[in-house]
């Protein structure tokens, strides 16, 4: 067991929850959001900024604790 790749992947999952709750709650708080919306379009805007700020780092957080359970190390 790695703590350290372990914290490293609760730290993404905490950032990916965090940036979801913040989206739906302040979406003004992202600045990117609107700029994504305005050259990508509406829906692809924010889908986009879903996979980007929410969808990536839960999964890589995941992928971190697991292979931190296993006794792998990320450095």
């Amino acid at each position: 067991m790695n703590p350290v790749t372990m914290l490293i992947g609760a730290a993404a999952i905490g950032y990916g929850i965090y940036a979801a709750y913040v989206r739906a709650t302040n979406p003004a708080k992202f600045g990117k959001l609107e700029a994504m919306k305005k050259f990508w379009g509406e829906k692809a805007g924010v889908a986009i900024h879903v996979a980007a700020y929410t969808v990536i780092p839960i999964l890589f957080g995941i992928v971190m604790i697991i292979t931190g359970l296993q006794g792998g190390s990320i450095f």
